[in-house]
This record gives C-alpha cells, structure tokens and sequence, in this order.
C-alpha cells in the first residue's frame, strides 16, 4: 500500500470534513464542493486524516509540501547523531607515559560525544589480581568525570575486564560545538590572511 495520502480525484467518498489553505475549518462539505473549491484557490485536495468520519481534507500545493517535507527528512538525516563506542585497551601494570597517552585518547571521545568502551587485559599470573584492573578503570572514571560517566560498572569478562564510559555531552551537541569550533578557527585564518595583506601598504618607501 502506498504510504501517500490521496489526493483530488482520488478521493473516493461523498463528503468531507474541509481545512482550508490557511488552516481554518470550513466544516464537512460534499467531495464535489471541496474539489470546486481547490480548483477556485489553484490548489489539491489532500486527505490528511483518512481514517475520521468524515475523513478531514485540508487545501494545499501537494507539490509543495512534498518538496518541503523531503528537505525536511533530508536535514533530519544530516544532523542524525550516530552512537558509537570506542573501544581503548589497557594493561592492568600500565606506565604512567603510557596511561596518560590512553587516557587522551578517551578524553577526544568523550568531547565528540561518543561512549567508550574500556578494556583491561589480563596476561598470566595478572589474572589472579582483578583488583588491579578494578583500581585502574576507577582512576580512570575518575580522571575523566567531567566529560563522562560509568555508563557500564567494570566486570569480568574472561581474560579481559570490562567498563563502559558514556558521555555527558549529546553528540549533536559535540557535532555542533565542532561545526562552530571550524568556523571560528576560519574566520581567524581569514583575519590574520586580511591583516598580513595590509602590512606592505604602512612600510615607508626606502630612499
């Protein structure tokens, strides 16, 4: 079945209840007058509400409203935020160099509005040690509670121990931050590009 409302001479019943172009109720009208009065404003006849007794039929360029509610959809999909989980692998004996290198990394995707999934993997005799890795994703949480929250408590998962960082921000948000962030960072290239174009114009001419 198709999923567009009919319209005009595909409107199969005696009467009507009329919306007119501006959204005021006409009232229930026979399908011969509300055809007669779509032709008079140059206008479709469009069943917006099929299953009513009678079926409500409002007054507008069908063309129209389509193209609008296209672009509409499209910009919707455009500004769509997309979850994603990063994933960032740690060892329960990390060094310090080495965690704060991780711990950057989880930083830039917490800003950009995306969940983190954090990985402690156990090798050998680390296994009989759980508390390390518990100790570590605890520092961790808590070196980035500004930008995150534990979304997923650390658990064991095998050789591997488990947390889920989610992020404070919405990634529209994140996404619009970063839109703004480019402009701005553009506009101070074009101002510092515009000022050096000036410069040669205040030298005073050499004798």
């Amino acid at each position: 079945m198709s999923a567009e409302p009919r319209i005009n001479d595909r409107i199969r019943v005696p009467e009507v209840r009329l919306v007119g172009p501006s959204g005021e109720q006409v009232g229930i009208v026979p399908l011969a007058k509300a055809l007669e009065l779509a032709q008079e404003y140059d206008l479709d006849l469009v069943e917006v509400a099929a299953n009513a007794r009678p079926p409500v039929c409002k007054l507008m360029d069908y063309g129209k409203f389509k193209y609008e509610s296209a672009m509409k959809a499209r910009e919707a999909r455009k500004n769509q935020a997309h979850t994603v989980i990063k994933e960032m692998k740690l060892r329960p004996k990390i060094d310090p160099h080495d965690y704060d290198t991780k711990k950057g990394h989880v930083v830039r995707f917490l800003k950009q509005g995306d969940k983190v999934k954090i990985t402690i993997m156990f090798r050998g005799r680390e296994q009989s040690r759980p508390e390390l890795g518990y100790r570590l994703l605890e520092r961790l949480a808590e070196d980035v509670q500004d930008l995150g929250f534990v979304e997923s408590h650390a658990k064991q998962d095998g050789r591997n121990m488990i947390m889920v960082l989610g992020p404070h921000k919405k990634k529209t948000e994140a996404m619009a931050e970063a839109r703004e962030a480019q402009a701005a960072r553009k506009a101070e290239r074009l101002g510092r590009g515009g000022a050096s174009d000036e410069e040669p114009a205040e030298r005073p001419a050499e004798a």
